[in-house]
């Protein structure tokens, strides 16, 4: 099971997910209670080992605004978080790291209909920590995706059980408040997700 630990802001979290296990760590670049400036997720990005991939992401920005925090940070792939248009992956092709599509349950759940490397699915509501109806994606999501959306330690197992993804994304379900993580609750989600 591929783990992505996303929104992560402080040193210890990203020590904690990469030594826990994590196959990418998110760094969330756009409005959120967890947003970190270029600048600081180079920071963060240049203490994660090559084979654990560094994601910036972001929701609603351009793509020449996409490109420059992409460039400044350091990050290895570059996820779109709603409704971008197909031309938006288009124009971040070159910089030649992995391109994520994230999107909720209604939108085409084909990866690579966007060019996209990897798809993640999404709550209606993303961002909101909520759990959804997480079968009413098994079987339709196609290639390597991610599911998301309130998933926790205590919850991640039948999340997985319910849409059979390839790999999961947890932001919310790993803090104590929003945007405030916490290295055990990391720790265990990864343990959880890993034993499935």
């Amino acid at each position: 099971m591929y783990v992505k630990i996303c929104g992560l802001s402080e040193p210890e979290h990203v020590t904690t997910a990469v030594e826990a296990g994590a196959d990418a760590i998110g760094f969330v670049m756009t409005r959120s209670p967890r947003r970190v400036t270029p600048e600081r997720a180079a920071e963060l990005a240049a203490q994660v080992p090559p084979h654990v991939l560094t994601v910036g992401v972001f929701r609603g920005e351009d793509p020449e605004t996409v490109r420059a925090a992409a460039l400044a940070s350091g990050v290895r792939a570059v996820q779109l978080h709603g409704r971008h248009p197909h031309a938006d992956f288009t124009a971040l092709k070159d910089l030649g790291g992995l391109l994520v599509r994230a999107v909720d349950a209604e939108a085409d759940l084909r990866c690579g209909a966007y060019d996209e490397d990897l798809l993640l699915v999404d709550a209606p509501h993303a961002g909101s920590g909520l759990p959804w109806d997480w079968a009413a994606v098994h079987g339709r999501p196609s290639g390597h995706w991610l599911l998301a959306g309130g998933l926790t330690p205590a919850n991640v197992t039948e999340a997985v059980t319910a849409a059979a993804p390839w790999g999961v994304d947890v932001s919310s379900g790993v803090e104590t408040s929003p945007g405030v993580k916490d290295s055990s609750l990391i720790r265990a989600f990864l343990k959880a997700a890993h034993s499935r």
